[in-house]
């Protein structure tokens, strides 16, 4: 997860990932913790088949490792707690919490722990890595675009990145459903994650 690159549209196609290196921000190779404060994970579903439920978790820590030198080497860690998860519905909730959905009460974490990082080039990136969700680990990958660094008014170095992916739900146990009188099933199996990501660098 190389996140000092600079946008450059006369880039060669195979320009090596460390020619996208800009020297000048070499300082940001750090570790860094997740600002759960100023940052999101979300998830959107289709509900019915026709409109978008919108979610997210409340309660998560992260840990990431940028590498200026070599992108390859850079990680990423996270930990949500279920229990925090919020679609604006407490009935909802409940039911996501149930064990009809996440199991909060035996699986009470879900895990994403990253094994690879590249630069796509620009202020574009990709990372990989294995997400648990119920005890069931899945590789996921996660297409990110850097939004740049600020030392902020109380002295934190930050870094800020937005990110996306899709998930079958099913794939991880999560296969709940309903099906509807006019064709189709009440929840989709489909998963859009969304990730707003502010990270102050460690001391």
């Amino acid at each position: 997860m190389n996140l000092f690159g600079r946008k450059n549209t006369e880039s060669s196609p195979t320009a090596t990932a460390s020619s996208a290196v800009n020297p000048e921000l070499a300082a940001l190779t750090g570790d860094y913790a997740i600002d759960p404060a100023h940052s999101t994970i979300g998830f959107v579903a289709r509900h019915a088949m026709v409109t978008n439920v919108k979610g997210k978790f409340n309660d998560f820590t992260g840990s990431l490792h940028l590498d200026g030198a070599d992108p390859s080497r850079s990680t990423a860690s996270i930990d949500v707690k279920m229990d925090s998860i919020d679609t604006g519905s407490a009935d909802r909730d409940g039911h996501l919490k149930s064990a009809d959905f996440f199991r909060i009460e035996e699986f009470p974490t879900m895990t994403f722990r990253s094994t690879s990082a590249e630069a796509l080039g620009g202020d574009d990136y990709r990372i990989t890595g294995d997400l648990t969700i119920l005890g069931v680990t899945k590789p996921l990958t996660i297409d990110l675009e850097f939004n740049g660094f600020a030392k902020d008014p109380f002295g934190n170095e930050r870094v800020g990145f937005e990110g996306k992916a899709e998930i079958l739900r099913s794939e991880w146990g999560l296969t709940w459903n309903a099906a509807l009188e006019t064709g189709g099933v009440l929840v989709s199996d489909k998963i859009k994650l969304n990730f707003d990501i502010s990270a102050i660098k460690n001391a």
